[in-house]
């Protein structure tokens, strides 16, 4: 896990994240995408282990899915041509959606883009994903809700401060 990208330090996580997200997230979001793939069932088999056979998404092979399933993917891939000020936040010890390989890679989809102007990319130390799962490490997570009230407040000011001159 620490060699995809998982932080280290996020390891009392990954259970929680196993049972009660990453899985499911999956599903969900394939299911949206690709419906076609279990047929009749919504969304798939809960936490099904690789080889389990059609529908199972451990099993789920995109480069061999239909044309419209890539196309409908395309539709909502990130590009990073962001059009409106971004304030971007993320936790270091983010075990769902690790900053080396969403976080990072997103904001350098926008400088490459050129947009970089319209990003700004916060990493909180010791934040996770949800603060919901600050009881798993007491000891090293630490809630993020306070910059993201921070990071609002920010975008507020940002955004007004744009408007105001496009007034004036």
């Amino acid at each position: 896990m620490l060699a995809a990208g998982y932080p280290e330090g996020s390891e009392k996580l990954w259970g929680a994240h196993h049972e009660r997200q990453w899985d499911f997230l999956q599903r969900v979001v394939r299911e949206e995408l690709d419906p076609g793939y279990d047929g009749a069932a919504e969304a798939g088999t809960p936490l099904c282990p690789e080889g389990t056979g059609a529908g199972c998404d451990t099993d789920y092979d995109f480069a061999s899915r239909p044309p419209e399933v890539h196309r409908a993917v395309e539709r909502v891939a990130l590009t990073g041509r962001i059009r409106r000020p971004l304030i971007s936040i993320q936790g270091t010890l983010d075990a769902l959606t690790p900053p080396s390989t969403f976080g990072d890679v997103y904001d350098r989809m926008v400088t490459v883009a050129g947009r970089a102007r319209l990003h700004r990319y916060v990493l909180v130390p010791g934040g996770t994903h949800v603060d919901g799962l600050i009881p798993y490490d007491t000891d090293r997570l630490r809630p993020m809700l306070p910059s993201f009230v921070s990071a609002f407040a920010e975008l507020e000011a940002w955004t007004a401060k744009g408007s105001r001159t496009k007034a004036g």
